[in-house]
């Protein structure tokens, strides 16, 4: 639990779900904000999950002895 890189994983993760919760949650109400976000959202969305799939696999490559 005390390890860097695994504190690093669960922040990226994080930021991914708080950027998809803010997505659904403005995609749910409509109006001028899904207007003028829904599509930045998306995208800093699949960054964040690009970042934390290389991140995990980082991970997992290094706990297996790399």
């Amino acid at each position: 639990m005390g390890d860097p890189l695994f504190i690093l994983v669960v922040i990226a993760i994080l930021a991914v779900v708080v950027v998809l919760v803010l997505g659904i949650g403005g995609f749910g109400k409509g109006g001028k904000f899904n207007k003028k976000y829904s599509n930045k959202l998306m995208q800093l969305r699949l960054l964040l999950q690009f970042i934390a799939v290389g991140l995990i696999l980082l991970f997992i490559y290094l706990r297996q002895g790399g």
